[in-house]
């Protein structure tokens, strides 16, 4: 399971559906956004390398990489060494460790190593209480490199660590809270979401674009249940939207906003999961946000490999990723 809650994974058969003025619905079998795409659109070009468009009015939330800590486990000296990462690590970073890991297949234990080493992150830490400390990860790579790199920095902080793989949200956050396990590589907007659902089913969401919103809110909600958080790193995992190189340098395309005004019309095709049209952070958000109007709409994956084929095919014009993905590096 990947990290995001609103926008979860497809698999539904491929399949193109035009969008019309009436909202036909897709092959999901749930409404599409209206189209008025009367322009001619931007046909797709495929290439080998891919690129994401600049989210420039800030429709996606803030999934920045953060520590969450169970509250009796916390020191001043352990989130010292876990800021310490959070200020070397920023979205190129974590593309290149994901890309190391599911595109060079190191292991997670290797590429965190060198991660390590190369941003002098365990120099100079101060020794903390020392004692048994659990950094539990999600189970995706991930995910695992970044509770890696955790476990590096805490050992040279003075901790005997041992890097936990557990699973889903949904099983590593109670363990958190109980104790279980001390500390888990986060990301704010998701995090926050959660658990203010399973705090208060009806409260507003507490997730902004705004970064220090998120985790203003998120620092309240964990209070709540015993977990504190260290600071926000730079780095970004959530919904993106990627074209290939040659695409982008054809119809100079760089932003969402450039792809709105250039390429609203017939011959531009979205890809991303069956969901895509209906979710806010998705085609609806597209729509919503940038009056962005696709011809056509290709259910495809969120963000796995039918999407990045189908882009480098040339078989769509723009379809959802996520924004660390590795093969963003892979050129």
């Amino acid at each position: 399971m990947r990290r995001h809650l609103l926008l979860m994974a497809a698999t539904a058969t491929a399949a193109v559906v035009t969008l019309t003025g009436c909202g036909d619905a897709g092959s999901s079998g749930t409404e599409a956004p209206a189209s008025s795409a009367a322009g001619a659109g931007c046909a797709p070009v495929a290439g080998d390398s891919l690129v994401v468009l600049t989210d420039d009015k800030k429709l996606q939330n803030t999934d920045n990489v953060i520590p969450a800590i169970n509250q009796k486990a916390s020191s001043p000296q352990l989130i010292a060494a876990l800021d310490k990462v959070s200020a070397a690590l920023d979205t190129t970073k974590l593309i290149a460790l994901n890309k190391a890991v599911d595109i060079d297949r190191k292991s997670s234990k290797a590429a965190a190593q060198e991660f390590v080493t190369t941003n002098d992150i365990t120099t100079g830490l101060a020794k903390g209480p020392g004692g048994d400390i659990t950094v539990g990860a999600a189970n995706f790579s991930e995910n695992a490199t970044l509770g890696e790199i955790y476990g590096l920095a805490l050992t040279a902080a003075g901790y005997k660590v041992k890097v936990q793989q557990i699973g889903n949200r949904e099983l590593y956050e109670p363990a958190l809270e109980k104790g279980d396990i001390d500390v888990v590589p986060e990301y704010a907007a998701t995090l926050a979401t959660f658990l203010s659902g399973k705090i208060d089913k009806n409260a507003k969401d507490p997730s902004s674009t705004d970064l220090t919103t998120t985790v203003t809110n998120l620092t309240a909600l964990g209070a709540k249940v015993g977990l504190v958080f260290g600071a926000a790193s730079q780095a970004q995992d959530q919904n993106a939207f990627a074209t290939t190189t040659a695409f982008s340098d054809k119809y100079s395309v760089k932003t969402l906003s450039d792809l709105a005004a250039k390429c609203s019309g017939a011959a531009t095709v979205l890809g991303g999961p069956a969901e895509c049209p209906q979710r806010p952070k998705c085609q609806q958000g597209l729509v919503d946000v940038y009056s962005f109007q696709a011809g056509k709409f290709s259910t495809l994956d969120a963000g796995g490999p039918l999407t990045k084929t189908a882009l480098k095919q040339g078989t769509i014009s723009v379809g959802l990723v996520f924004s660390s993905d590795g093969a963003l590096a892979a050129g």
